[in-house]
C-alpha cells in the first residue's frame, strides 16, 4: 500500500468552523457598521451557504431585499464596500482568538508536517481569511506548512 504523500484542506468548515460564529456575525456587524438593518440570522445564513463566496451570498441577498438597490450596479458596489467591511470585522474576531481550529486539526497539520505529506489548501474564501486564520493558530510561520494555497481571488469561478 502506498503512502500519502498529501492532504487538501478547505478552509470555512472544514480546518474551523468559521462561519456561524465568524463570517455570519461579521456580515452582521458590517450591515450594523453601514447603517443597514439587515442580520443574518443562523437559519439565514444557512441558506445563504448555498450561495458559493461571500459577495455572492450578499448580492443574492440584496437581489430579493424591497430595500436593496434597485440597480445591479449599486448592489455590486455596496456588496464590494459591505465585504470589505466584513474581512475587517472577522480578521478582528479572529484575532481575539474567538475561531478555534476544529479538535484534532492542528496536532494533525504538525504530524502531516513532521512526516513529510504535503499540505494544501483549496478554499473559495480569500487569502486574507485564511491567513487571519492560520496567523493565529499557526503563527506567522503558518504559509510554511502549505506546499499550495489557492483561494477564492485565485479562479475565474468558485466551486
Amino acid at each position: 500500500m502506498s503512502s500519502l504523500k498529501a492532504v487538501l484542506w478547505d478552509v470555512d468548515g472544514t480546518l474551523a468552523e468559521t462561519e456561524k460564529d465568524g463570517h455570519r456575525v461579521a456580515f452582521n456587524m458590517a450591515f450594523e457598521a453601514c447603517g443597514f438593518p439587515w442580520r443574518w440570522d443562523e437559519a439565514r445564513y444557512g441558506e445563504l451557504l448555498r450561495i458559493t463566496g461571500g459577495k455572492e451570498r450578499l448580492l443574492h441577498d440584496m437581489e430579493r431585499r424591497p430595500d436593496g438597490p434597485a440597480l445591479a450596479g449599486e448592489r455590486v458596489s455596496l456588496a464590494k464596500e459591505l465585504h470589505a467591511k466584513k474581512n475587517a470585522f472577522y480578521s478582528e474576531i479572529v484575532s481575539h482568538g474567538q475561531i478555534p481550529l476544529r479538535e484534532g486539526t492542528g496536532e494533525l497539520l504538525y504530524e502531516c508536517r513532521d512526516r513529510g505529506v504535503l499540505l494544501g489548501i483549496a478554499t473559495s474564501t480569500s487569502r486574507l481569511n485564511v491567513e487571519a486564520l492560520l496567523r493565529i493558530h499557526l503563527r506567522d510561520r503558518w504559509a510554511r506548512f502549505f506546499a499550495v494555497v489557492v483561494c477564492g481571488e485565485d479562479v475565474q469561478r468558485k466551486k
